[in-house]
């Protein structure tokens, strides 16, 4: 028989962290349940679902003992997308804007 050689964590690192991933759910049904509207809603259900994918990657995923070249090869280029999407988005409220200025 072979034995493979690997990192092994502690299991209580996997329960907290499925702990922790219980308690951040719980909070993000609990905006739904005390009614929040409006922009405070939707930037707590989203700041706790990236703390919630966060969390998933960091752990489960291993990134969190991975080299920092490896990390910045995987997050960096998601986060560039996002930085053009927010440009993106930018820029078409400015054209919906001057399209309603100048055609009306």
């Amino acid at each position: 028989m072979s034995s493979a050689t690997g990192q092994q964590h502690p299991i209580s690192l996997y329960l907290k962290i499925w702990g922790l991933l219980f308690v951040l759910s719980t909070l993000s049904y609990l905006v739904d349940y005390f009614n929040f509207h409006g922009y405070l809603r939707w930037s707590l259900i989203i700041l706790l679902m990236l703390m919630k994918a966060g969390l998933i990657v960091a752990v489960f995923m291993h990134m969190a003992w991975e080299r920092l070249a490896l990390i910045y090869a995987i997050l960096l280029p998601p986060l560039c997308l996002l930085v053009l999407v927010i440009l993106m988005a930018t820029e078409a409220d400015y054209v919906f804007a001057t399209r309603l200025l100048f055609f009306r």
